[in-house]
């Protein structure tokens, strides 16, 4: 049975998901969520697909569930791909996406749609800084964790690695410059060279250029 993914291309905590399942080797397809139009806010939405109000969400089956991290780890415990060599590992991987999760992607995320979603007028400076000066915060433990290593954990693509990239591809700026964390962009560089890579707006519907 083929999984379906509800998510959208601009959305990187899905894109964290669709390039899981797209390296897993599994069968997949994506659902287009208009989160733009407002669909994840819908009563419909919240009722049929996500009572959170979040994309992604995972359908596999009878099988439903949502946020990235609890996603990266089905698609894990399915295909038997993206997991650490044992439990020490596993802890290890678990431990740098609850960083991704609370001082990476939650942070790059709304950062990122503030300086690029919302109009000039709109965008709330202040928080825009304030996020950025945390985000360097970030970018530093993860290049210093990089120095001499290919991957976040282990000799591989685990779900470290997938859940940490899941902004740092995209083209808008949020106040992420590759070339200022050389550790970083080595990294990123293994990521895009895994056979099968795509860029968010090439794995996903859903782009700005859909709504210019």
């Amino acid at each position: 049975m083929t999984i379906k993914l509800y998510c959208f291309g601009e959305s990187g905590h899905s894109y964290k998901a669709a390039l899981a399942l797209e390296l897993s080797g599994l069968e997949w397809e994506a659902v287009y969520v208009d989160f733009f139009a407002g669909e994840t806010r819908s009563p419909e939405y919240r009722e049929n697909v996500n009572e959170m109000g979040e994309a992604p969400v995972l359908v596999d089956g009878d099988f439903k569930t949502s946020q990235s991290g609890a996603i990266l780890a089905y698609v894990t415990e399915k295909s038997g791909k993206f997991g650490g060599k044992d439990a020490a590992e596993n802890y290890e991987i678990f431990r740098w996406v609850l960083l991704d999760n609370s001082k990476l992607s939650a942070v790059a995320g709304p950062t990122r749609f503030l300086m690029n979603f919302l109009p000039e007028d709109k965008q709330p400076k202040e928080v825009i800084g304030f996020n950025q000066g945390r985000l360097k915060g970030t970018y530093a433990i993860l290049d210093k964790h990089l120095e001499g290593r290919d991957w976040i954990v282990g000799d591989g693509l685990t779900n470290a690695d997938l859940s940490c990239c899941g902004y740092l591809f995209y083209d808008e700026p949020f106040g992420f410059n590759r070339a200022e964390w050389p550790n970083i962009d080595r990294w990123l560089s293994n990521i895009q060279a895994i056979d099968g890579w795509k860029h968010p707006y090439d794995l996903m519907p859903g782009s700005p250029a859909d709504r210019a």
